[in-house]
């Protein structure tokens, strides 16, 4: 929220000029730093116990996440309080506007040009650059916390030049090639948090120890509280509200003492994983870097099932049945061309007052586009050596020599 009212008092000249020479007209400055600081404060507020992993492993059952939950809540929850809001820090709205909950989640949604209206005003689809892009006041936010509190990094980027150096163009949000190396320097910091934090072998461990009780208790887990219902969170927004790590958590607890028999079955593996007694622990890694271009899709590491297959068949013949558990971390570097979130930055040539995509500067092309964390976990201690042997020989090159010089 602080950075979304620093983003905007910087580049709300630039977004000015932008709209005034399309012939649109601007809110006040009030206005859209107010805005601003909603959809920060609220950008996350849909989410579910545990993140983006409830995401993956419940609310994708529904086709859903937790922007549109969140943007949901927005609108028939928060909507009133949004609307009285009349000033912030830096100033008051003008007595003529008033916020529209429509807009805050409309910031706050990944874009989806086929679902977009006609309503939809111009500087509100430039801002949505702060939320949905490269450098979003969230991303810079939590890599500037996590960073410092980690220790992983007391400075981890110059986030005032990355801003000093930001405006709006008509394109979109710009920067200034003199800034350039300063994203640079943040996407690779933000890339290695995920590598050494959010993607460490002891988080995943969790995961995959809470995916398989997830798996296994999906039916009983939503309403929480013992409320009735449909499981969609969507029909059921009010028990979804106060669905939390806490009650989950608290409720699992308490399953075995429950009437209900599956949940009484299921109580032991709770109890387990809530004094964390995980039965998974790592043998061995490898991470896969893929350029611009290069196809994820195509390759053993693209699913779980294939790399574990390909795996299995590197194991000696007496070891090919073991109990092993494989996790794949993905982190995008930057999104692909194809995707809407690819339109939302662009670079300020001065020599030449040129804007272009970022895409066509050198050095951005050689950042990867993506890279995959590979990791093999076992039950057993003794199995680690073969499992990380069988990993050595799956990603080394090379292969069978020619048996003549050819």
């Amino acid at each position: 929220m602080h950075l979304a009212s620093r983003a905007i008092r910087q580049f709300y000249r630039s977004l000015l000029d932008t709209c005034e020479k399309d012939g649109e007209e601007l809110p006040s400055l009030a206005y859209l730093e107010s805005l601003l600081r909603v959809a920060a404060l609220l950008h996350d507020v849909g989410h579910g116990p545990f993140g983006h992993f409830f995401d993956a492993h419940y609310l994708s059952e529904f086709g859903l996440n937790h922007e549109k939950l969140g943007a949901e809540i927005i609108r028939r929850e928060l909507g009133p309080m949004i609307q009285k809001i009349r000033r912030n820090p830096g100033g008051s709205l003008d007595p003529n506007e008033t916020l529209d909950p429509k807009w805050v989640a409309f910031l706050i949604v990944r874009p989806d040009p086929k679902k977009e209206g006609s309503d939809i005003p111009r500087w509100l689809k430039l801002l949505r650059g702060l939320f949905c892009g490269l450098y979003t006041v969230d991303n810079m936010d939590f890599v500037l916390r996590d960073a410092y509190m980690t220790g992983f990094s007391g400075r981890a980027f110059d986030i005032d030049r990355l801003l000093h150096y930001s405006f709006f163009s008509p394109k979109g949000l710009t920067i200034h090639q003199k800034g350039f190396t300063t994203l640079t320097r943040f996407i690779g910091i933000r890339a290695e948090l995920f590598r050494s934090v959010y993607f460490h072998r002891t988080v995943r461990a969790v995961d995959l120890s809470l995916a398989e009780l997830f798996q296994a208790s999906r039916e009983l887990l939503f309403p929480c509280s013992g409320g009735s219902g449909s499981r969609n969170p969507m029909e059921n927004l009010d028990e979804y509200l106060r669905f939390t790590e806490w009650s989950l958590l608290v409720d699992g607890a308490r399953w075995e003492r429950s009437s209900n028999p599956k949940k009484r079955e299921l109580a032991p593996r709770w109890k387990a994983f809530l004094e964390r007694k995980l039965p998974w622990r790592m043998a061995c890694e490898t991470t896969i870097l893929f350029k611009p271009g290069e196809r994820e899709q195509t390759s053993i590491f693209a699913d779980a099932e294939t790399f574990k297959q390909a795996l299995r068949l590197q194991l000696p013949a007496s070891l090919r049945s073991i109990p092993v558990h494989v996790d794949i971390a993905r982190h995008l570097h930057r999104p692909a061309a194809h995707l809407p979130t690819a339109g939302q930055n662009f670079l300020y040539e001065p020599m030449t007052d040129r804007i272009r995509r970022l895409e066509e500067e050198e050095l951005f092309r050689h950042i990867p586009q993506s890279f995959r964390i590979c990791r093999v976990y076992t039950e057993r201690q003794e199995h680690c050596k073969p499992l990380a042997e069988a990993l050595s020989r799956l990603t080394t090159d090379g292969g069978l020599d020619d048996e003549t010089n050819m």
